[in-house]
Order: C-alpha cells, then sequence, then structure tokens
C-alpha cells in the first residue's frame, strides 16, 4: 500500500512554551491536523489551514486511531502529547494500534518528536535529583493492577533506585498515592528526600521539599510530580529559598 500522508507523535513539555523544542514547532506549523487532549492543543498556535481534533483524558488508543486514520488518508497529522509522548503518554498508544489493528497503518510515515519530561522539569527546578541511578512509575491502575504497581515500587525501593511517580492522583483515585507513601515508609529511611512538583512551568507552579515522614501525599494530583530520593539524595538548605535536592553521582557500595 502507498500512504502518502504521514504522522509526527510530538511532545510539547510539561507547561512553559520555552520548553518545546525547535523541531516540535516546526513539525506542528507543517501539520494539516493537530489530534490531541484539548488543554495540550489549547497551548498552541492554531496555523491557517489547520483542523483541530480534541478529545477528552482517557481516551488515548483512540486518538492513536484517529491520528492513523487521517495519515492513512493522506493527511500530516501531529499527534500532541504533553512531556515526551515516549513516557506514560501517545507514542506508546500509536504503537499499540498499529501492533494489534489495520496491517495497512504499519506502512505510514511515522516518527517520535521527543519532549522534555515531568521529571526531568520537575528535577531541573530543584537541582539535580536523578543525578544517578533512577525508575519512573505510574500510580496509575487503569491500565495495570495496583498489586503489580505495589511490587514494582517495593522493588525500585530495595533497590535503592531514586523513585519519580507519575499520575499520583486523581478524583477517581485519591487513595494510591497515600498507599504508596505507606509502603515507601516501610522500606526507605524517614529522612529520605521527597520532591513533590505541582504545575511545573505554569503560572501557578508549586514546589515543596519534604522528608519521606513529613511529606503530605494528599498535596499530590494529576498535575504533580513526585520524586523520592534514594539513600544517597541529599539536600541543601538555602537562606530564603527551596532547598536544592541532588544525587551524587558515585554510589557507596552497599553492605
Amino acid at each position: 500500500m502507498n500512504v502518502r500522508g504521514s504522522l509526527r507523535i510530538v511532545g510539547i513539555g510539561p507547561g512553559s512554551e520555552a520548553w518545546i523544542t525547535p523541531e516540535a514547532s516546526a513539525l506542528i506549523s507543517r501539520a494539516t491536523d493537530l489530534i490531541g487532549y484539548a488543554p495540550y492543543l489549547d497551548r498552541l498556535p492554531l496555523m491557517p489551514g489547520q483542523v483541530r481534533h480534541q478529545s477528552g483524558n482517557g481516551e488515548e488508543l483512540e486518538r492513536a486511531r484517529h491520528a492513523l486514520r487521517l495519515a492513512g488518508e493522506g493527511r500530516d497529522v501531529a499527534l500532541i502529547s504533553g512531556g515526551d509522548p515516549g513516557i506514560f503518554a501517545m507514542a506508546a498508544a500509536v504503537f499499540e494500534a498499529i501492533d494489534e489493528d489495520e496491517a495497512c497503518w504499519r506502512d505510514i510515515d511515522i516518527a517520535v518528536s521527543p519532549g522534555i519530561s515531568a521529571m526531568q522539569a520537575a528535577a531541573a527546578r530543584i537541582g539535580a535529583p536523578l543525578g544517578h541511578d533512577f525508575c519512573a512509575i505510574s500510580l496509575s491502575d487503569n491500565l495495570k493492577p495496583w498489586p503489580l504497581v505495589e511490587k514494582r515500587l517495593a522493588a525500585a525501593a530495595s533497590a535503592d533506585f531514586v523513585i519519580a511517580l507519575y499520575n499520583p492522583a486523581s478524583a477517581a483515585r485519591p487513595h494510591h498515592i497515600h498507599e504508596a507513601f505507606a509502603l515507601l515508609r516501610g522500606l526507605k529511611p524517614a529522612s529520605t528526600p521527597v520532591v513533590l512538583a505541582r504545575a511545573v512551568g505554569r503560572a501557578d507552579e508549586r514546589i515543596l521539599v519534604e522528608s519521606l515522614e513529613s511529606a503530605d501525599p494528599g498535596f499530590a494530583d494529576m498535575s504533580t510530580l513526585v520524586i523520592v530520593g534514594s539513600s544517597e539524595s541529599r539536600i541543601v538548605p538555602r537562606n530564603g529559598s527551596v532547598p536544592f535536592v541532588y544525587t551524587p553521582r558515585r554510589a557507596k557500595v552497599a553492605r
């Protein structure tokens, strides 16, 4: 099948226009169609002749199929994703649809344009908490069972990774972040640094630095990225400013 359309899966970062890459801006400006979650599309200027296709949260797979159908019809589509499209975002949904649905979609010209992830943006605001080995875990159990989330949290804590927690709480599941903190408090020292970074790059940005013992998991919502340090992570106090948090590049040998 000769498909003349294209699909670009474009990350636009977590909030600030300054964090949209030049590549992403160019791909967006050249697209005939923009597809994405409505608040992400609202952040972008509409170019003459472009068509916007907005959808709600939780409709990722159908959004991916819509993008593929339009590209298969010869349109040049930009599928917009917050943060980086390959991290808990739209790129995986596209390739899942290609793998499971129409065989002809494999012939479409498809590429992923990376963006600044929420954990990168949060880490940059506070210092270098991801300076050594780390992992990222989503607390959403929409697509996986909660016991699997708990298993992965326990494994990451036992291996002493810095842990970036995505999707910590929503109106439908406000309790998971509390359960996650209870689990981590049983496996990590009480003094472990915790960063609660909400709405990074937006006007209502707020960042808290606490210990694992004192941090309030109720602060977190779907706009929050939580970073839980390792045993090596350090808080550097500052007068009148949010402390720095960093994880040294050299880890001690476990005994």
